[in-house]
């Protein structure tokens, strides 16, 4: 595919088919995950994929509340993929207090993307949540404390019919060149 197609065929996904998701497309996403770069060649990303279905409801019911319902579509997904951060190494930890960046963080972004590229490319869908209970989670799945959640992805077959136009701003919007000039 070009990429360009690929990329605007990615899209979140918040409806899914009842249809369970073949492990050898799973794991060429976690392959593209894997190949992402990272602060130092750090990798600090760890990804449990949970398929099985009474394991991934208790991990989609962690992801949504009475109060806070926008995630209540998880538990519909297939799978559910949870992107834990690895402690920095003491460089990479001196480097985010000097730049004030948690690289960590841009790091698992980028894996994460390529993760949900490769689904798109395998005619898979996904959301990536920010939003979630970690402490639920982390409890679930016997997470190490010194391990930080950082994104939980839900993945499966599409129930849209149709990819949605994607509202972005422009390109002249969003990018200039030798200058910060914007209109």
């Amino acid at each position: 595919m070009i990429f360009l197609d690929l990329v605007r065929k990615r899209q979140s996904v918040r409806k899914y088919l009842d249809k369970p998701v073949e492990r050898e497309k799973i794991d060429r996403c976690v392959e593209a995950a894997r190949l992402a770069p990272s602060a130092s060649n750090s990798q600090p990303w760890k990804f449990i994929v949970v398929d099985g279905k009474h394991l991934k409801n208790k991990v989609a019911n962690a992801t949504f509340s009475k109060l806070v319902s926008f995630n209540a579509f998880v538990p519909r997904a297939p799978v559910i993929v949870v992107v834990t951060i690895d402690k920095p190494k003491l460089m990479l930890q001196m480097g985010n207090v000097l730049k004030k960046t948690n690289y960590g963080l841009i790091d698992i972004g980028i894996a994460t993307e390529h993760f949900c590229l490769q689904a798109t490319e395998e005619g898979l869908g996904t959301c990536i949540l920010g939003w979630f209970n970690e402490k639920k989670i982390k409890k679930i799945l016997d997470i190490p404390k010194k391990n930080k959640i950082g994104l939980v992805v839900s993945l499966g077959y599409s129930g849209h019919e149709t990819i949605r136009e994607k509202k972005r701003k422009s390109v002249k919007e969003i990018s200039n060149y030798n200058n910060y000039k914007f209109d």
